[in-house]
């Protein structure tokens, strides 16, 4: 893609990707409503002569974020979309192209998602990582979470386009990653560069992944095991022994938050299903089985239907993106042992919220059957979040057909 259409893409995107798609040669209708969905976030996200996003639709400039550890942060209005929901749409796209293969959504990776990320890049503090918001403004915090995230796609972009730029870029990631690693609490990955007030689920169950990930496209062993020893601290630290689910964070006193939520789980049950595979050790196996069960019976609750009846779906809770991350747990499962039990359970509640979780604008709301306006019903994060798992349940139905 050119600069020209570049600028025609900015402009008429889901004319411009809807068509370049084409809609009518998907081959699942989980990828054709993964399509669709992309052109509807780039329609009413995208911010004008740029690449940057917004963080909500309808945008006001009012918006503060509420998942931030500073005080300053969190009240200051900012214009464009925080790093978290910047990396989802990294994701979404990253998912589509996966399942397509189509070029398409490799020329949006190339031209509007890394020049939007590279925005955020932050080369002055040693190492060099990704900050929670653009350069431009004044200084903001780093998370190893959100890094973590980016480090993941630019793995998976590597292994679908081999271009060495993107593992080179991931294992900068992971350099700026293990930095957030010491020995207080006998190991662990802080969630904030600059509060260093918690080590979380979420900054350290995804570094197994992305370790181990490096690992399947280096063959170093070095990633290896570090993958084992951060799954070995979670295990041993932040798992519920009961059912094998993941509690949130432990501060530096000793204290365990013991909230649970699905992302959390789900990545820790990816991470056991990539040591399985690069191991045969069975232990491994066995826990994302099991992890993967807890998560459905813990994450799941009944929606009512317009005639009385009730499905039993996903309990999204406040972030369906949270659920996304766990369905990656189950798709990377599912390439283990082919039981589709999970990848249904999934998919029929991605066929509920198609049906009457979205709006007039192709958008959708934080649970699969909200559509009402409120704080998060059109954030970002949901909108890439759909994306992502309709895109990665639709390869494997496409996959199951051949």
């Amino acid at each position: 893609m050119g600069t020209a259409r570049f600028i025609l893409a900015a402009l008429c995107c889901a004319w411009l990707y809807s068509c370049a798609a084409g809609y009518g040669d998907m081959p699942d209708r989980n990828v054709t409503r993964a399509a669709q969905t992309l052109d509807s976030l780039y329609k009413y996200y995208s911010v004008p002569g740029t690449a940057l996003l917004r963080e909500t639709y309808p945008f006001t400039e009012e918006y503060t974020a509420t998942y931030l550890a500073s005080e300053e942060q969190v009240e200051c209005p900012k214009e464009f979309a925080f790093m978290w929901p910047a990396t989802g749409t990294f994701s979404a796209v990253n998912a589509l192209y996966g399942a397509t293969g189509s070029e398409t959504y490799l020329g949006i990776i190339v031209e509007k998602v890394l020049p939007g990320l590279e925005e955020y890049y932050d080369a002055v503090r040693s190492p060099s990582g990704y900050s929670s918001y653009i350069t431009s403004a004044p200084m903001s915090d780093r998370y190893y979470d959100d890094n973590i995230w980016l480090g993941i796609d630019f793995v998976e972009l590597y292994t679908m386009t081999g271009r060495e730029e993107y593992l080179a870029k991931a294992m900068e990631i992971w350099r700026f990653v293990e930095s957030g690693w010491d020995e207080a609490l006998r190991g662990g990955v802080y969630w904030c560069e600059q509060s260093r007030s918690s080590k979380n689920a979420c900054s350290n169950a995804p570094a197994a992944v992305l370790a181990l990930k490096l690992y399947q496209s280096t063959a170093e062993p070095g990633y290896l095991s570090r993958g084992r020893d951060i799954y070995q601290w979670i295990d041993t630290t932040l798992k519920d022994s009961s059912d094998g689910l993941v509690f949130d964070h432990i501060t530096p006193s000793g204290t365990v938050d013991t909230t649970k939520y699905s992302y959390n789980s789900g990545q820790m049950m990816q991470a056991a299903a990539l040591l399985y595979s690069a191991t045969g050790e069975e232990v491994y196996l066995m826990d994302a089985r099991r992890i993967a069960e807890s998560c459905c019976r813990r994450f799941a609750r009944d929606y009512s239907l317009p005639d009385g009846r009730t499905r039993t779906l996903v309990d999204n809770g406040a972030n369906i993106w949270f659920t996304a991350v766990m369905v990656r747990g189950f798709c990377e499962l599912y390439r283990i042992d082919r039981d589709r039990k999970y990848i249904d359970f999934i998919t029929r509640s991605l066929d509920h919220a198609w049906e009457y979780g979205r709006d007039g604008q192709g958008l959708f709301g934080a649970q699969w059957d909200a559509t009402t306006e409120g704080r998060y019903e059109k954030w970002l994060l949901n909108q890439a979040a759909m994306v992502e798992m309709m895109a990665r349940v639709g390869k494997i139905n496409t996959e199951m057909t051949k």
